[in-house]
């Protein structure tokens, strides 16, 4: 009878052994779930960083570009010196024709900036969202990890 009560015992600590080696294999797929998802936001957020400063460049870019058309210098640029261009800007607009070209042309660029605009906050909403969805899967599985381990 002591022998099976010990062989019994010696069984039930290997399923044992065996149950925490599984855990431990479950922990450790978990952790490498985790950091995939991490450089995954890591990579993301780097490509966003990365398109958001050259959007900068670009609208600094087309700023300057705008600035030597209209051959305003970008030292002398400030609220008065604007206000005069555009005030010099619309004098030069002597006709009807010109101005409703002026104007269509002003519309259409505000038009494709807000358009632009809008399309980036999109995007950096749906980014947002699908980061924080697997930030949270991540941090949800290493928790029922963490509480099957300590079962």
């Amino acid at each position: 009878m002591g022998q099976d009560l010990t062989q019994q015992w010696l069984t039930e600590i290997q399923a044992l052994k065996q149950q925490l080696v599984e855990l431990r294999q479950e922990r450790d797929k978990a952790w490498e779930s985790a950091e995939k998802w991490r450089k995954l936001y890591n990579t993301e957020s780097e490509q966003r960083r990365s398109d958001s400063q050259l959007s900068q460049q670009t609208i600094a870019s087309l700023k300057l570009e705008i600035q030597q058309m209209r051959g305003i210098d970008e030292e002398l640029i400030n609220e008065a010196t604007i206000d005069e261009a555009i005030q010099q800007e619309i004098a030069n607009l002597d006709s009807v024709e010109k101005l409703q070209s002026k104007l269509i042309a002003t519309l259409q660029e505000q038009e494709r900036l807000l358009q632009a605009l809008k399309t980036e906050q999109e995007n950096h909403a749906q980014t947002r969202k699908n980061l924080t969805t697997a930030l949270g899967d991540a941090i949800d599985g290493l928790t029922k990890e963490r509480a099957v381990v300590r079962e």
